[in-house]
């Protein structure tokens, strides 16, 4: 159970990453917004209050793992790596610019702290299994964390993991399902229904918990009865708000991507500040 001060220090944190996320969009002309701003909360709980991580030692054996599967979230996620301190926030001045090492997918190959190169979807959650496999056959103890974006689900490479991570039992694996009901097409549901979803990852061998996304104390709740499952993996599915904190943003199918100015800019960092929460 979060403490308080917790609690306001992980609100805190979420509030201070979508703030630099506005930033680093204009100066990149551009990002995915929308998906990147429904995954915040879960990614703040994970790195700054589960995760075993070390910004001083980013390639510990021993370290917990994470995989954006949606990767074109970069957005959000490279500005989270930056606040938890795996390289200097300056840095995001020259995202998805030349020679820049943040592209708008991440790259591990050039990103301290980032575990896997994502972006063709349907392909990060059987990465993530690969990992929380690995760590059984080197007898390590570490966990693997994952996020998939809801209409990513429409690719059947989720489901073969899924089967696969439920038939050898692999409960170091945890998957949230960041469920904000848009993709780049419009709504989810209408491109090809997902419903009934918690059904369908219970008959593949999980154990499915469904939380409000935007919750820390159900986020946290969720992630500590996910690391004492036995014997299954354990999926969250996250009921979220696409473009979350920003007003003119939120459960908009267009800002999946989108450009803003300066005045568009100022509206977002006020609105993240006076409607953060209801």
């Amino acid at each position: 159970m979060l403490t308080k001060t917790e609690h306001n220090d992980l609100l805190q944190t979420a509030r201070t990453i979508r703030h630099l996320m506005i930033e680093t969009t204009i100066k990149a002309g551009g990002a995915h917004l929308g998906g990147g701003l429904s995954m915040i909360d879960i990614l703040v709980a994970l790195y700054f209050k589960h995760m075993n991580v070390d910004p001083s030692d980013p390639d510990n054996p021993n370290r917990d793992r994470f995989v954006l599967s949606k990767g074109h979230a970069a957005i959000g996620y490279i500005p989270t790596l930056a606040e938890r301190g795996f390289f200097d926030k300056k840095l995001l001045n020259s995202f998805n610019k030349f020679k820049s090492p943040f592209g708008m997918h991440p790259d591990s190959l050039k990103i301290t702290g980032c575990d896997a190169s994502t972006g063709s979807l349907g392909h990060g959650l059987p990465i993530a299994l690969g990992m929380a496999l690995g760590a059984r056959i080197q007898k390590k103890n570490f966990r693997t964390f994952c996020i998939v974006g809801d209409g990513e689900l429409h690719e059947g490479s989720n489901w073969e993991a899924a089967m696969t991570a439920a038939h050898y039992k692999v409960n170091n694996l945890t998957v949230f399902v960041d469920r904000n009901m848009h993709m780049i097409d419009g709504k989810v549901e209408d491109v090809m229904k997902l419903e009934p979803l918690a059904d369908k990852w219970k008959a593949f061998g999980w154990v499915v918990l469904e939380i409000n996304g935007h919750d820390f104390h159900e986020i946290d709740a969720a992630i500590e009865l996910a690391r004492n499952t036995k014997d299954k993996p354990t999926v969250i599915i996250s009921k979220t708000i696409k473009g979350k904190g920003v007003n003119f943003m939120e459960d908009k199918t267009q800002w999946h991507y989108g450009a803003i100015d300066s005045e568009m800019a100022e509206k977002a960092h006020a609105s993240i500040d006076e409607i953060y929460y209801e």
